[in-house]
């Protein structure tokens, strides 16, 4: 994958996992319910569309509900 790079996405997200997570999440929301939020994108495919909306800026992590307790943490 050359566009976006990397580096630019790492500004907009601290780490890989997340930056993995949400770029499936939302492609497979692209692919389901449609909804672009770019008015031009260079990807063809869901998962290029939803980096390049990252890189944008227009995609971004939700916050974690610091009070939220999962099992594993238990």
């Amino acid at each position: 994958m050359l566009y976006p790079s990397v580096d630019e996405l790492k500004k907009q997200i601290d780490s890989k996992y997340s930056l993995v997570s949400l770029a499936s999440k939302r492609a497979r929301q692209m692919q389901e319910e449609g909804g672009e939020r770019l008015h031009r994108y260079v990807s063809y495919k869901p998962v290029g569309k939803a980096l390049e909306e990252v890189a944008a800026g227009a995609l971004e992590k939700e916050k974690q509900d610091e009070s939220t307790i999962y099992e594993d943490e238990v």
